[in-house]
């Protein structure tokens, strides 16, 4: 990929963030302390077991993962589901997000070789755009610089996969496209289908339920730790 990098004119590599170069976890495990706080004294057996929650208990869904932590109580779920809507999307929360293991220094690597670097995101622009930022920024990777673009939704409504799809056809105009990396296999197939002599790349970390089969053209990989 690197040496791509290196000798494909104008080179482009497309990121996906959540679940590809940044783990989220942490930012659910954030929420989940402070609905435990939120609970306190109203629901102290809810709120004890959300304040044991940690990143690696975290699963995809947020009733799920109220399920896992023991608060069965349904009423509980809806509840708990619009504290953690209501926190999630913004971004105050951002900066909860950390670095998939060698997320950065692959990201620099391909930058230093000479691609372009375009973070596309299903996150949005009215609530996310400024807080992704500065995550980017802050954990280091390539951002703000020339040679790197973050692009978001114009809108949270719009559906992540139908604005990658009407996105990926106008990255040509940055250069010639080497790959993109992204967890769902529904947009790694979507990638194809505008850039099929690129490389699609899964990153096999987790992805929303019943997806789509991956394409048998993409590649899959469960590490961005060079090497292996």
């Amino acid at each position: 990929m690197i040496e791509a990098c290196r000798t494909t004119p104008r080179p482009v590599i497309v990121f996906d963030l959540d679940g590809t170069l940044l783990d989220n976890r942490p930012r659910v495990t954030r929420i989940f302390h402070e609905l435990g706080a939120h609970w306190g004294a109203a629901h102290p057996d809810a709120a004890a077991k959300c304040a044991r929650v940690r990143d690696e208990d975290i699963v995809y869904g947020i009733v799920d993962n109220l399920v896992k932590a023991g608060v069965e109580d349904p009423a509980l779920h809806d509840e708990g589901f619009r504290f953690w809507r209501d926190r999630f999307f913004y971004d105050a929360y951002m900066r909860y997000d950390v670095e998939i293991p060698g997320a950065r220094a692959f990201t620099q690597a391909c930058f230093d070789a000479g691609a372009s670097v375009i973070y596309l995101t299903g996150r949005d622009l009215p609530n996310m755009a400024l807080g992704t930022f500065a995550s980017l920024r802050d954990l280091g990777f390539p951002i703000g610089v020339v040679g790197t673009s973050l692009v978001v939704k114009p809108t949270f409504e719009m559906p992540d996969a139908e604005f990658k799809h009407q996105v990926a056809p106008a990255i040509e105009r940055v250069g010639t496209i080497v790959a993109s990396f992204d967890n769902e296999p529904g947009n790694c197939n979507a990638f194809l289908e505008h850039h099929p002599e690129a490389k699609s790349i899964l990153l096999d970390t987790h992805h929303a339920p019943n997806p789509p089969p991956l394409a048998e053209q993409a590649l899959v990989v469960d590490s961005f730790v060079m090497g292996e």
